[in-house]
């Protein structure tokens, strides 16, 4: 309990150490898995949501009205996600959500948000929860749909055509697989096996052992952390040399350090903020890559993840949102899904009545590989 009574405690914080206000708060929610196996992915969205509400608030609010956010803990499980989805909303009575973290447990707490009618912006990939679209909710992660065809095009530019995947058999995984298999032919690709693997397995030989059998060109893994390690370990020790691919689910420092050695010359789809500093200076979200990592850096003695920035770019595009509807969910649902031309951290967002994500193939994603342990821009 006094976990939860301290995170409760970040908006009541944050009120009390500002001046007195006028105006009633903004009272928002978040759900991460702050704990648990997805934490590399949680806890960097909860402190950079913390941080920026922390911002905001030293600035004068939004239009004078100070934010105040409730975040809870989802642990990663569908469950959990949604008995705090549900709490956000009855209890807390929070004008919007930001999260979870996760594509399953985004897709288990949908039908809770859609019935109380509740903006949701969710911080996980899967292109299952915008599409079809759902009135009442957004996404800021990168669909794995534009990560398939950011390495499918890499493939076919470097003849690469025939193709085994190997996905891990979760939300994540099975959205990933889908879209893998689904544009395969546009690129001219075949896919020559296809394999799974569950999110608590520790060993992948069997299934790579039957990809190797086939002699692909190429091989894609679509997890997130550890299972795309172990792939990686696992190949290393086969023997394979094939190109290794992962997805942007392992787009964190967190997957070169448990894949060690193995993960030299990875290739994989991510967010700009991996190789910030490598890009133009022409490119429209360098400043504010550059910016936010310093912050980040400045407030939690480490380096942001991609991660956080998916929490960066929901908090944008509420902050947004709020400032042109006021405390009204129904409103607030209305300026998210006209929102245009919102420079964030994973692109430029520009929402619509049949896109609740935003976000396209040229700016969304880069390709980076991993050389000497750290990211190298491809270009």
């Amino acid at each position: 309990m006094k976990r939860w009574l301290l995170i409760l405690l970040v908006g009541f914080f944050l009120l009390t150490s500002s001046p007195i206000w006028a105006a009633k708060p903004y009272k928002i929610g978040a759900l991460f898995s702050i704990t648990g196996p997805t934490s590399f992915i949680g806890e960097p969205e909860r402190n950079t949501l913390v941080m920026l509400v922390e911002e905001v608030n030293k600035a004068g609010g939004i239009n004078g009205h100070p934010v105040e956010v409730v975040i809870y803990d989802t642990e990663g499980e569908e469950t959990n996600a949604v008995k705090k989805v549900t709490k956000l909303i009855v209890q807390d009575k929070v004008l919007a959500i930001i999260g979870p973290s996760r594509t399953g447990t985004t897709l288990a707490v949908i039908p809770f948000v859609e019935r109380y009618k509740v903006p949701l912006i969710s911080c996980a990939a899967g292109i299952k929860i915008v599409e079809p679209v759902k009135p009442w909710v957004f996404k800021t992660a990168q669909s794995d749909r534009l990560a398939v065809k950011k390495i499918y095009a890499y493939c076919q530019d470097h003849g690469l055509k025939k193709i085994a995947i190997i996905t891990v058999s979760n939300g994540f995984g099975q959205s990933g697989r889908e879209q893998l298999k689904a544009l395969a032919k546009d690129y001219g690709i075949e896919i020559v096996a296809d394999e799974l693997f569950g999110p608590k397995d520790v060993d992948m030989t069997p299934q790579l052992t039957r990809i190797r059998a086939k002699n692909p060109d190429a091989v894609i893994c679509w997890g997130t952390n550890p299972g795309p390690a172990i792939v990686a370990k696992n190949m290393r020790q086969l023997g394979m040399k094939q190109q290794l691919f992962m997805s942007h689910g392992v787009a964190s420092k967190r997957f070169i350090q448990l894949a060690g050695e193995a993960a030299e010359g990875i290739i994989l789809p991510a967010g700009k903020i991996l190789v910030a500093d490598q890009l133009p200076d022409t490119d429209p979200q360098k400043k504010l890559l550059l910016s936010y990592i310093e912050r980040y850096k400045a407030r939690f003695g480490e380096e942001p993840s991609a991660f956080g920035g998916h929490a960066y770019d929901a908090f944008l595009l509420l902050k947004h949102a709020l400032a042109t509807a006021g405390a009204d969910r129904a409103k607030i649902r209305e300026a998210l899904e006209n929102a245009k031309g919102i420079v964030g951290i994973h692109g430029i967002f520009n929402m619509s009545p049949t896109d609740h994500n935003g976000l396209d193939e040229k700016t969304a994603f880069v390709l980076v590989r991993i050389k000497d342990g750290d990211w190298q821009l491809l270009k």
